[in-house]
């Protein structure tokens, strides 16, 4: 079999609308130009679900949330799962892993005193950790010593800016971190190391970057790279409280959400930056982006001077967006288009033909898996929700592909957002799902009222129709999609399998129609 490598690069909280080869202007990115000529550019795909361990769940299992019930960072992943390192064994590769999944593990599977437990999230299990920037990035800190840097007692104030007068908040100032020593460095230095090592043996390798997740601060000179004028004004109401009467989740989030989850020790909430301010954000948040192009290109020149691109499938993508300002919000959260839409090319080298190609189909993060798996040659479990993009990249969409987008929220109580009292919800009941085609986006909440927005009319999505009794009609017809997606996909892990008078069978997933 000819030789087969794949390099999943996964950065976090880069938004879809800045790729400058889908339109972003303001931007540059000469790296990721670079896949997008070498490959396929998917236009209208979305991460099923946020934040960052939910999201990572999904791609990493090919399952919707409502099925791998990795809620929220903090929620255990049922060890039952197939995951992407396990089938990637199976497919006879050790997968090694720079980053971070934000995986909490199964209790029963360990003892309560397991210091996970104390985490945010961990490594996800079936993983070679090659360069972990897991919880406490003690390895990224202790690499900063050995390389003979100064580290603060507060480890984290490295990611202050520079000069003792600075003031928190959104600044153009640079990091005091250099960019020879930023965690975009590290991860980049910890790929180049495994890839030198493995010396041509095939690999596996998830290369994680941590930005251009907050804090929004950059080293010189991604610091001063773009100025805070050129950047697209932010998509929002007039007002804070003209966008908090749209729904109740949206109003506590614009009265909760606050700038020091962005912005080292900086106060106020984010709902309270001025369009000047959001415009510093957004500057600096494309200096970050322009680190980790930079830090990209080192490693596909890597693999361009030893004639690996041949043999290696590359998938870029997100594990999800940033509100960045938009309707007065900052991070990954609630049902906006910002926080959901995230970047995908996929690079593969058995279709030389589609380079340079725009695929429009809807596509989403669940697909990722099944597709990395597919070029493998493994097999998929019946349970996994996603199916493979490798017919979409060859141009041959099947046609049985969805022609609908899905995502989920879950906003139940965290040790940062406390949404359940504020809202008067029990804890299963804090869940959102959207079901969203070119015309119509429709919100359906398991215990608060639904939202609708006709995309057309009103791309910036505030106006919502769903009390309209003129669209009540369009509210039955997607409540009823979002209700047959969720019958469609739910567990079928065993549901193939069944008894007969001559023993166990297994069943197609595709026949139809077959007599007991």
């Amino acid at each position: 079999m000819t030789k087969r490598n794949v390099l999943l690069i996964v950065v976090d909280q880069w938004r879809a609308d800045h790729v400058p080869y889908l339109g972003a202007s303001h931007l540059r990115t000469p790296n990721l130009d670079r896949l997008c000529r070498a490959g396929v550019t998917f236009r209208n795909h979305v991460t099923t679900c946020v934040p960052c361990g939910p999201a990572r769940a999904s791609l990493h299992t090919g399952l919707y949330l409502m099925n791998h019930r990795q809620v929220q960072n903090w929620i255990p992943l049922d060890a039952r799962h197939t995951t992407l390192p396990r089938a990637v064994r199976a497919c006879g590769l050790d997968p090694a892993l720079i980053g971070y999944t934000t995986t909490v593990p199964d209790p029963r599977t360990t003892s309560p005193n397991d210091p996970r437990f104390q985490n945010l999230g961990d490594m996800m299990e079936g993983w070679r950790p090659v360069g972990a920037f897991g919880p406490g990035q003690e390895y990224y800190f202790g690499w900063l010593a050995q390389k003979g840097y100064k580290l603060p007692k507060n480890r984290e104030e490295i990611w202050l800016p520079e000069g003792e007068d600075a003031v928190p908040g959104a600044t153009t100032r640079p990091a005091r971190i250099p960019k020879e020593l930023s965690d975009s460095f590290f991860f980049t230095e910890k790929a180049l190391e495994y890839l030198k090592g493995r010396d041509g043996k095939p690999f596996f390798l998830h290369l994680g970057y941590y930005r251009p997740h907050p804090p929004f601060v950059v080293s010189a000179p991604y610091h001063d790279m773009y100025r805070a004028q050129n950047m697209p004004r932010p998509v929002r109401a007039a007002t804070p409280q003209a966008e908090a009467a749209q729904h109740p989740l949206l109003g506590h989030y614009l009265d909760h959400t606050r700038q020091a989850s962005f912005f080292t020790g900086a106060e106020g909430m984010i709902a309270g930056m001025d369009e000047a301010t959001v415009a510093q954000m957004r500057a600096t948040y494309c200096g970050m982006i322009a680190e980790v192009d930079d830090n990209i290109g080192r490693v596909l020149d890597y693999l361009e001077a030893t004639d690996q691109m041949k043999d290696t499938l590359i998938v870029f993508t997100s594990d999800h967006g940033e509100q960045l300002g938009d309707h007065y919000l900052a991070g990954k959260l609630g049902y906006h288009d910002e926080s959901f839409r995230i970047p995908l090319v996929i690079v593969d080298p058995d279709a030389p033909e589609q380079a340079g190609r725009i695929e429009e189909a809807p596509t989403e993060s669940i697909d990722l898996m099944p597709t990395m798996i597919d070029w493998l040659g493994g097999e998929l479990p019946r349970a996994c929700d996603g199916r493979s993009l490798r017919a979409l990249v060859h141009d041959a969409k099947p046609a049985d592909w969805r022609t609908e987008l899905h995502y989920e929220y879950d906003f139940r109580d965290t040790f940062h957002s406390r949404a359940e009292g504020a809202l008067g919800l029990a804890m299963d009941d804090c869940t959102l799902l959207v079901v969203q085609d070119a015309r119509w986006k429709y919100v359906h909440f398991t215990a608060l009222q639904p939202l609708l927005f006709d995309l057309a009319a009103d791309p910036g999505q505030f106006h919502n129709l769903a009390d309209d009794p003129g669209h009540a009609d369009i509210v039955r017809q997607y409540a009823q999609k979002a209700l047959s997606w969720r019958m469609a996909h739910a567990d079928r892990t065993l549901t193939h399998y069944r008894a007969t008078p001559n023993g166990l069978e297994r069943r197609s997933p595709s026949a139809q129609g077959e007599s007991a």
